[in-house]
């Protein structure tokens, strides 16, 4: 389907739906739920409310009470700030036609666009899943005995506990699953971890080494990997490419690879392995767990009329960040006001984004990647600084102040 000919059904639903409403002598608002209050979930329904205020029907549903930048986990992890300050509780969230919800969805009928939860069902003219991934810990044997992935909030607090512990020893990074979000988070914690270790005395009496699913850390970008990889040898950080971790044996203290070799460690720090969330799959938009929901990759819509899917559940192809959830939900957001206005199409989808990288020593890099304009993905970098690092500060202070407005 093209993209002037999905906004064409979708707008069609529309009007045939307010039609259906005035007919019962209700106020034909348009009806948008919006499932998941991540980067996505919240920049669709900000611009939403920025463009029609109270004349627009938007239902935000999360099961969480707080928002959390996925880089404020490395800073929980090392011990430069607590689980409770890196939350911005969703009570902050106070928009104009947008009602927040706190419930658990427990069914989405997307032929119906009817999503129900743990409180009560929804109807919609247009429904957005932006439900993220869900991690899978018990797929990695062990893990969840060892207690050391890092991607939870919960999780980094566990680590923490085990990072101020580690005097001596090895300590590995694994990624457990190939499709995991934000791709340079493991490069970050074995920086991260270096850089602790110098400022507590206890790195000349410890390894690190880093597992990854990649020949090199950064696959689009070469140049971003080349400096990753100098930023390893200049650290004594030893990068174990093309390999899973398949299996934490925390009583003999050696976790097991894809390639069928053993690592030994006195920590490990465990990327799980990621999942399309099961309300997901029984409703259909996906076929298996471990499957992304398919989408058309210019408009982000299912194979459901008025049925989007935003941001890590969907496989459109780009890398697992908020960032890229952020685009994906710009340009839902611009086809819904275009549609409700009349007015024309947006442009679509190009999976552009960046992320930002930790290099230690208060430095961060950036690399900005393009995924679907050309024939692969491409990279650009730039390089690890001061500067760099403010404005990543900026970046989070600017998307705290548009979102939840301080």
């Amino acid at each position: 389907m093209t993209f002037a000919a999905a906004t064409a059904t979708v707008s069609a639903t529309m009007k045939r739906a307010g039609a259906a409403r005035a007919m019962e002598g209700s106020v034909a608002k348009t009806r948008v739920v919006v499932l998941g209050a991540g980067f996505g979930g919240l920049e669709l329904t900000t611009m939403l409310s920025e463009a029609f205020g109270d004349g627009i029907d938007v239902t935000l549903i999360d099961k969480g009470d707080a928002f959390v930048f996925g880089y404020s986990k490395l800073a929980v992890m090392f011990g430069e700030a607590t689980a409770s300050s890196v939350r911005i509780p969703y009570s902050r969230l106070s928009k104009p036609g947008v009602t927040l919800r706190r419930e658990v969805v427990t069914a989405i009928d997307p032929a119906a666009r009817r999503v129900t939860t743990d409180r009560g069902s929804y109807d919609a003219d247009i429904l957005v899943v932006a439900l993220g991934a869900d991690y899978d810990v018990a797929a990695t044997p062990g893990l969840a005995e060892q207690g050391g992935e890092f991607y939870s909030v919960a999780g980094a607090v566990r680590v923490a506990e085990q990072i101020a512990a580690f005097e001596r020893g090895r300590a590995v990074i694994g990624v457990c699953g190939k499709s995991f979000k934000c791709p340079p988070a493991p490069s970050e914690a074995a920086l991260l971890l270096h850089d602790y270790l110098m400022r507590h005395g206890r790195r000349a009496q410890t390894e690190i080494a880093l597992v990854m699913p990649f020949g090199v850390p950064i696959p689009p970008s070469p140049d971003t990997s080349t400096a990753l990889l100098k930023a390893f040898a200049e650290r004594g950080i030893t990068f174990v490419k093309d390999a899973l971790v398949k299996e934490v044996d925390p009583a003999g203290r050696v976790v097991r690879l894809s390639d069928g070799s053993t690592l030994p460690f006195d920590l490990f720090l465990g990327i799980p392995v990621h999942r399309v969330p099961q309300v997901v799959v029984d409703s259909g938009l996906a076929a298996h767990p471990h499957d992304w929901v398919p989408v058309n990759k210019q408009t982000l819509e299912t194979r459901f009329a008025g049925v989007y899917a935003v941001g890590d559940v969907n496989g459109v192809g780009t890398a697992k960040a908020g960032v890229f959830a952020e685009g994906a939900a710009k340009v839902v957001g611009a086809a819904i006001i275009a549609q409700l206005r009349g007015g024309t199409a947006p442009e679509p989808y190009t999976g552009q984004g960046l992320c930002y990288i930790e290099f230690g020593h208060d430095e961060v890099g950036k690399v900005e990647v393009d995924f679907l304009s050309g024939p692969k993905p491409q990279g650009t970098f730039h390089g690890a600084s001061v500067a760099v690092a403010e404005e990543k500060v900026q970046f989070g202070a600017s998307r705290r102040a548009r979102w939840f407005g301080a």
